[in-house]
């Protein structure tokens, strides 16, 4: 059984008191949408890279802003738009006059939390820009790598119904995000609270960094040693390779996938209080992993977009059984 097994080395009582401070800070500028801000903190604890798409004015950029205000780190913000060029985002080596020598000046890359604000906008050109920063956390420039600062949490905004003047990310570019989200529309209720709350004061100016990013550093590398017993990390290959088979899918998930569902299954054990992945976790997370990295069938995605294809995941999710040992 999986539950005798514990990891006291990890100190999950950490993990679930500090991820339970950023979302209860955050659900202060976000009304009603816990769930959503509990998924992007286990995106962020998980070491990956969020996207965020959804139509236009339902909080989008308001949660990136907000991530970054509670998790202490440095933050910028770049606005993607068709001319928007590589080394916008980068960096590039200026001449210095004064030391006749060619200067590197860091572009806003250089971050603990960048903000790429409309990334369907720009072009793929400058949309790979990010690739190798997403993934190996450099940038390289003038045959020069340098490190991003750590933690590195990039967070993509996209509106999904706007087409016109907008390039789709490729599936090399999907495949580099840990987790795509959307946020909904609120309920009647969080909707009024929404405009109460703004009647006098602006709810993001007011919140308050309950970590740091050493802080955070830490937390993901805990997260890394969560306990994960060997059937549970066979279920977790069965169910990526289910997506490869599935009469549903025209291509499935690559064990990037796989890997990424095993970290975010160690998160969110460890944002429970628990020092051991349960079947459970894994569950809940793999339609949160795996739904952008797949393609449906045309007849899936007729259904209903995005939503079609994340419950064809969890269909799938669903219908491969839990081994005996992981229960």
């Amino acid at each position: 059984m999986i539950g005798e097994v514990r990891k006291a080395e990890v100190s999950t009582s950490r993990i679930h008191d500090v991820s339970v401070a950023l979302v209860d800070e955050i659900e202060r500028a976000i009304v009603g949408k816990r769930e959503r801000i509990e998924q992007a903190v286990l995106c962020l604890l998980s070491g990956g890279h969020l996207l965020l798409e959804d139509i236009p004015g339902v909080g989008k950029t308001t949660l990136a802003k907000a991530l970054a205000r509670t998790m202490g780190g440095d933050y910028r913000r770049v606005q993607f738009t068709p001319d928007l060029l590589p080394t916008d985002i980068t960096g590039s080596s200026v001449y210095n006059q004064g030391t006749a020598q060619f200067e590197f000046r860091p572009g806003p890359i250089f971050a603990n939390v960048v903000l790429a604000d409309e990334i369907n906008r720009a072009t793929p050109k400058t949309q790979s820009a990010l690739l190798e920063a997403m993934e190996e956390h450099q940038v390289t420039s003038d045959g020069e790598s340098r490190l991003l600062p750590k933690p590195f949490f990039v967070i993509a905004t996209q509106n999904s119904i706007e087409m016109t003047g907008t390039y789709p990310l490729p599936e090399a570019q999907l495949d580099r995000f840990f987790m795509r989200l959307d946020i909904g529309y609120p309920s009647r209720q969080a909707e009024a609270e929404i405009l109460t709350g703004h009647k006098v004061e602006e709810p993001l100016e007011t919140l308050k960094d309950v970590t740091n990013p050493v802080t955070v550093v830490e937390l993901q590398s805990e997260v890394r040693e969560m306990f994960v017993h060997e059937s549970l990390v066979g279920y977790i290959v069965d169910i990526v390779r289910a997506t490869r088979e599935s009469p549903l899918l025209t291509m499935g998930a690559s064990p990037r996938g796989s890997l990424h569902v095993m970290r975010a299954a160690q998160a969110r054990a460890a944002m429970g209080g628990y020092d051991f992945v349960r079947p459970d976790d894994v569950q809940f997370v793999a339609p949160l992993v795996l739904s952008h990295r797949v393609l449906a069938r045309a007849e899936v995605r007729m259904r209903g977009g995005a939503s079609a294809v994340g419950e064809a995941v969890r269909s799938i999710v669903e219908s491969v059984p839990v081994p005996p040992s992981a229960r």
